[in-house]
């Protein structure tokens, strides 16, 4: 499977504007530009934490993938939100467990090297 390909395929990732960037090894790493219609605050530009949350998710799961090489259906995500997202948006995920029915990753959020957010994601993996 590409990873990419399956990844910038993938409608509500392109809708947000995910760039999956990396993606190897059991580690990923994505972006999404921040923009007007992401943001919850009509005077200042602050990511929606769906945003924060849908990044988390994808990178998470393409973490996931690069090892089972496969889809990889969303059980549970759980995200603290450190500090809002005011800039870009970049995430990084390693995976924590991977088992022959779930897999479990961990992500940080980053806006501009400062931690935003950081998330637990739990994954069918077989």
């Amino acid at each position: 499977m590409d990873i990419e390909e399956f990844f910038e395929t993938m409608p509500f990732a392109d809708l947000v504007g995910i760039e999956l960037t990396e993606a190897a090894d059991g580690h990923a790493e994505g972006r999404v530009e921040m923009r007007e219609e992401l943001s919850w605050n009509a005077d200042r530009l602050m990511a929606h934490g769906g945003v924060t949350f849908t990044l988390a998710d994808t990178v998470g799961g393409a973490a996931l993938v690069s090892l089972v090489d496969r889809p990889v259906p969303t059980i549970d995500m759980r995200i603290d939100y450190l500090s809002a997202g005011t800039g870009d948006l970049t995430a990084e995920a390693d995976v924590v467990r991977l088992g022959g029915d779930v897999g479990v990753v961990d992500v940080a959020v980053y806006v501009d090297g400062e931690h935003t957010a950081e998330a637990r994601g739990v994954y069918k993996t077989g």
